[in-house]
């Protein structure tokens, strides 16, 4: 039987889900949380700066969509990040390229601390996504390390339940640091975190790379990886997917503080609050998921999640522009729609990841990258629209119908017959 650590490239057509055998090693508490603080880094950065946004606009003195802007930047700078840190992570094994990241994302948020203009901020903003990138990135080739198919889609999910502390807490966190000491001592808190991250990675993170499965080489083998994962249509199908789904909830994540404190005239305290109401539908979806992948084919879930999803969106759309039930029935349908988010995601990595386990972190690097470059490029779309309830939605109908399309035109999950027993 083939283990989770040395499962052969499946082949361009076909999921092989009878490949998931069990794994070799089971996670503790301790390990899912270093792996889920690792994940979450990313989303720290972002959210505990979200009620800083229109401080930083007034103070830099620049527009709200120059704020947003900076959100975007370091989801850009991880999406190259992540392109060049996969490939290096293959080469010289998990532990040293995480070590080294972190320890360059401590030294930026300090940086950002004390820039005096918005450009310099998004800049920073860019080097910062490029080196917590590293952290990532890491944690999902590890996981690819030990895992495949459904054990690494539960897993994947379980890692939501300490990723979805950050839109639970940070926010409040942020509101109150900014409350006190300003926007700026949120980015010195930014790099306090890294640097109890990076201790907690040094002494716990196991190296689960051996050398000996280490790909020798330098950028020519890293290409030759990246050709291959491009080859593989249905591999890249699968990696979109997450990005589209991480668009929606990044345009709720980017588009909030605007239309519910400027919009609805809500107070910082009170975002927070709604913000971490928000969390615990994302969390308790990623944990039903968790749940259900024990008995259903995570491609199943797929099938079903993202029309789900879609309609979820329209009805948001509906409820924005007529206006119908106001705030309290926004924030329902808002609920609603960020439960279903995390349920395609950890199933359509896990899929992708187990195709290519012979590079993973390669594999991983592309998942990730394309993840940050879709949300990034379309969640701040809803300021360009306007910025208001409407264009927030518009936006989260548009990434909920691609993921749709890409499903159903680049892979056979709707076709009888089409081999993907997923």
């Amino acid at each position: 039987m083939t283990t989770p650590t040395d499962a052969p490239t499946h082949s361009p057509t076909t999921v092989d889900h009878a490949r998931t055998a069990a794994p070799a090693y089971r996670p503790n508490a301790k390990y899912v949380l270093l792996l889920g603080m690792m994940c979450a880094l990313p989303a720290i950065s972002n959210d505990i700066y979200l009620p800083s946004l229109p401080d930083v606009a007034r103070d830099l003195g620049t527009s709200a969509t120059a704020a947003q802007l900076t959100m975007t930047a370091m989801m850009l700078g991880g999406a190259v990040g992540q392109l060049v840190i996969g490939p290096l992570s293959d080469r010289f094994g998990r532990r040293a390229p995480v070590l080294v990241g972190v320890a360059l994302h401590i030294l930026t948020s300090l940086l950002c601390a004390v820039v005096t203009g918005v450009e310099m901020l998004i800049a920073l903003r860019v080097a910062q996504g490029f080196f917590n990138a590293s952290a990532t990135v890491v944690a999902m080739a590890v996981i690819r390390d030990r895992f495949v198919g459904a054990d690494a889609s539960r897993l994947i999910s379980r890692l939501m339940l300490v990723i979805g502390i950050a839109p639970l807490f940070a926010p409040s966190v942020g509101g109150l640091i900014a409350g006190e000491w300003g926007w700026r001592a949120v980015f010195v808190g930014l790099g306090a975190f890294g640097a109890f991250l990076w201790v907690v990675c040094w002494r716990r993170l196991p190296e689960t790379l051996p050398a000996a499965r280490r790909r020798d080489g330098g950028l020519r083998t890293a290409l030759r990886g990246y050709r291959t994962l491009l080859r593989d249509r249905h591999f890249l199908a699968l990696a979109i997917m997450p990005g589209l789904g991480n668009a929606v909830l990044m345009s709720y994540v980017i588009g909030s503080p605007f239309v519910l404190q400027e919009g609805f005239g809500l107070s910082s305290h009170q975002f927070s609050l709604l913000f971490a109401l928000n969390g615990i539908g994302l969390v308790a979806g990623a944990q039903v998921n968790a749940a259900l992948v024990r008995k259903v084919a995570p491609i199943r879930i797929i099938r079903v999640v993202l029309p789900a999803s879609l309609g979820m969106t329209l009805a948001l759309l509906v409820v924005c522009a007529t206006g119908f039930g106001g705030l309290p029935l926004l924030l329902v349908m808002l609920w609603l729609v960020l439960a279903l988010v995390n349920f395609a995601p950890p199933n359509a990595s896990a899929l992708a990841l187990s195709r290519h386990g012979e590079i993973a972190g390669t594999a991983a690097a592309m998942i990730g990258a394309t993840q940050a470059a879709i949300s990034g490029v379309i969640s701040p779309l809803s300021g360009f629209l306007g910025g208001d309830a409407v264009a927030m939605a518009v936006v989260m109908v548009g990434s909920s119908m691609a993921a749709l399309a890409v499903l159903a035109l680049a892979t056979p999950a709707y076709r009888r017959g089409g081999g993907w027993t997923g």
